[in-house]
Formats: C-alpha cells, structure tokens, sequence
C-alpha cells in the first residue's frame, strides 16, 4: 500500500474514531458548532483549522463531530465551532490551535502505521461499547 493510501485510510480510521468517540450510547452526538443533536449517520468529523495543515489532521482536539449542514454547507460554521471549542476546552484553546498549525509536521510510515492501528483498536473498542452497529474500517 502507498504512503498516500495509508494517509487514506487514516483519515477515515481517524474520523470515525472521532465520530464515535463524540456519540452516546445510542449513537447520538451534539454538532460542536449549532449544537443539534443528531445521530451517527449524520455527524461529520468536523475540523475547526484547516486539515491541509498536517500538524492539526489528526488532533482529537481540533477535530470534532459536526452535523453534515455546519460542515458541508455552512462553511464549517466557524463561529459556532469556537464557541463550541471554548466551551469544551476553555479560553485559550483558539490561540493554541492557531499557533499549532505553523508547527511543521511530517509523519514517517511508520508513525501512520502506529496511528491506524491505535485508531482502529480505539474505534473497536467504542463500537462494542456502544448499542448500535456501524461498519469498522
């Protein structure tokens, strides 16, 4: 498998991780920007700066679960997500996130190797928790 096809799949194990991690019992979970409630099928793994910035694609802090409509189509709904993340993590979380994604970041294959496998074990730790059924990755 190619470099890139690992980054792939890690995304996806990330996100669904995130999308997990962020959902209740019964698979609900509250979009960090507006704050409905929707179920799993819904919720997007949401990323408050920007996932072209590598040091911050897989930060369990920067990313978060968001409902389809905040994500896709109200362009990440940006003041809803910090006000979502300062109530979540506190004041100084924004200015944290924003000086990280200067940090220069370069994963080694086997850094991404590490990273799906402890996602993969995390996400099929949560799914048998949980009492509704999804698709592992």
């Amino acid at each position: 498998m190619s470099l890139k096809s690992k980054i792939n799949l890690l995304v996806n194990i990330f996100n669904q991780y995130i999308r997990l991690s962020n959902t209740d019992d019964h698979g609900y979970g509250k979009c960090i920007s507006c704050g409905k409630i929707k179920g799993y099928p819904d919720l997007d793994a949401g990323h408050f700066v920007n996932c072209k910035h590598l040091s911050l694609k897989f930060s369990e802090t920067n990313v978060n679960v968001q409902c389809i409509s905040c994500n896709r189509f109200d362009e990440g709904n940006v003041s809803g997500y910090t006000l979502g993340l300062i109530t979540k993590y506190g004041h100084g979380i924004i200015e944290k996130l924003h000086m990280a994604k200067y940090k220069n970041v370069k994963y080694t294959e086997f850094e991404i190797n590490v990273m799906i496998d402890n996602y993969r074990r995390l996400s099929k730790k949560l799914a048998s928790e949980k009492s509704f059924k999804i698709n592992l990755k």
